[in-house]
């Protein structure tokens, strides 16, 4: 299995991203150029974390016209897995291949941090390893996590479970003080409504290695590894 990681002017996360599965097995990582139209014949695509293209304008902004985004749309809409991490999740928003935005945190700090996230769904291969209402303890570092959505795209994505992942305490309690950057309804992550493409602000590649303080975030990359050797057999 082969996993596409993609490389834009200014990404930090990328190196992390393939290090991790390196140390996962089952899969090749492969970096792909974010000027690229090949994917690389790639069987799921990381956006990785960091600033795009200096995150001028708006966050994802200028990203999102990156030639590959185009093959990215096409690979999503054939129902491929895509994850967007941080600032890929950000990128996500931008081409519409996400719901919502993400806005400035609510303290206006840049904060970087262990939190935890409760699983709310297990509908995406990048979660399909881990169980409803599991607490995973994940890193952070973003300025502009501020998950928003209107009324009307909260309630779709509610009902339609697209709601992936929630900032909770260490207990998976969502409170008023483990929503560290005020994202509306405590989100951490959603999918798309398909549910192959999922977008998240906590970091699970630096969160793989309990030498970096927790290994939870292995749970994302695991289970697209087992989801394409079970679609693959």
């Amino acid at each position: 299995m082969k996993i596409g990681v993609i490389t834009f002017p200014g990404s930090n996360g990328d190196m992390d991203c393939i290090h991790t599965l390196e140390q996962i097995g089952g899969c090749e990582p492969e970096l792909i150029w974010h000027k690229s139209t090949d994917l690389l014949a790639a069987d799921a695509l990381v956006l990785p974390g960091g600033f795009a293209h200096g995150d001028y304008l708006r966050v994802g902004a200028i990203a999102r016209f990156s030639p590959v985004m185009r093959e990215v749309e096409r690979f999503a809409g054939a129902g491929r897995p895509v994850l967007g991490i941080c600032n890929g999740f950000q990128v996500l928003t931008e081409a519409g291949l996400l719901p919502g935005a993400l806005l400035r945190n609510q303290h206006i700090l840049f904060r970087c941090a262990w939190v935890h996230v409760r699983v709310e769904s297990t509908g995406s291969p990048w979660l399909a390893g881990a169980q409803t209402g599991q607490v995973l303890k994940v890193a952070v570092a973003h300025g502009q996590g501020n998950y928003f959505a209107d009324s009307d795209s909260l309630n779709g994505l509610q009902s339609r479970s697209q709601v992936a992942l929630r900032y909770c305490d260490a207990d998976g309690v969502v409170t008023a003080d483990s929503n560290h950057n005020g994202s509306v309804l405590s989100i951490a992550g959603v999918t798309n409504d398909a549910g192959n493409v999922l977008g998240m602000m906590p970091h699970p590649e630096r969160s793989s290695d309990p030498l970096l303080g927790s290994s939870d975030g292995r749970v994302m990359f695991e289970s697209v590894v087992r989801s394409l050797i079970g679609v693959a057999s």
